[in-house]
């Protein structure tokens, strides 16, 4: 299986403005996620959308390939499905939707996402992994609930599944950022009007459950290492220097 890798990047951030672009590792963060992607036996492309020049300019250096992109785009799959038009991809083609802040997203998890897209009738696969009860109440920290068929019920920056009486330690699990898709559905998605429950927990995801479209989950290893404010940034550098 082939599959693009997209990694959508924008330079406005609330918390950490141009984070695609901080270097004090000595590399730009993008080329960090660039680099983790790369090595995905199912990756064929790696393509930065952006509509930022200086983000894109810093893509190619890295090795990947970078298309700029409306300003307008409501989401990261909003991005990727212009990257679809702009490439002209079939309605098969897969894409997997990588976040321009997991530069320590292993390979690995590109190929199992591409896998479990194969395997299933769902027309979006995406990740998740076990996480503690002391963490689940953080709104930074997204997360899933899941049928017994690997199926999303729902995703929330709440701690979901509520425990009402205190003692029966429900499965979170924490969810990442990363989906695949097939360019046909993306097409189709990114024309969805905007739903609710996205617009209140700001979770693009949202929109494809509210409008019908089931979310196949997989559970992973993978604990997550998203750089979000300054603090997780400075973090990143020193794992860095210090590998």
């Amino acid at each position: 299986m082939n599959a693009i890798a997209v990694i959508p990047a924008r330079y406005t951030s609330t918390r950490l403005p141009g984070k695609a672009l901080l270097s004090e590792t000595g590399t730009p963060l993008i080329c960090h996620v660039i680099e983790a992607v790369r090595p995905a036996r199912c990756v064929q492309r790696v393509v930065v959308a952006t509509d930022d020049e200086r983000i894109a300019a810093a893509a190619r250096g890295g090795g990947a390939e970078a298309l700029l992109t409306s300003g307008r785009c409501r989401s990261g799959s909003d991005r990727v499905a212009e990257v679809a038009d702009a490439l002209a991809l079939s309605d098969e083609t897969i894409l997997v939707n990588i976040q321009a802040d997991e530069p320590e997203m292993p390979s690995d998890c590109v190929d199992r996402v591409v896998h479990v897209l194969a395997g299933t009738t769902a027309p979006i696969a995406t990740l998740a992994t076990p996480m503690s009860a002391i963490d689940a109440p953080r709104p930074d920290m997204t997360k899933v609930v899941v049928d017994r068929h690997g199926m999303a019920l729902y995703f929330s920056r709440a701690m979901i599944p509520h425990d009402r009486d205190g003692d029966a330690e429900p499965p979170y699990l924490l969810h990442h950022g990363i989906y695949a898709y097939r360019a046909g559905f993306l097409r189709a998605y990114a024309a969805l009007e905007s739903t609710p429950a996205e617009q209140a927990e700001k979770l693009e995801q949202l929109r494809a459950l509210e409008h019908g479209h089931d979310i196949a989950v997989a559970v992973v290893d993978y604990r997550g290492a998203r750089i979000d404010t300054p603090e997780q940034y400075r973090a990143f550098v020193q794992r860095v220097r210090g590998a």
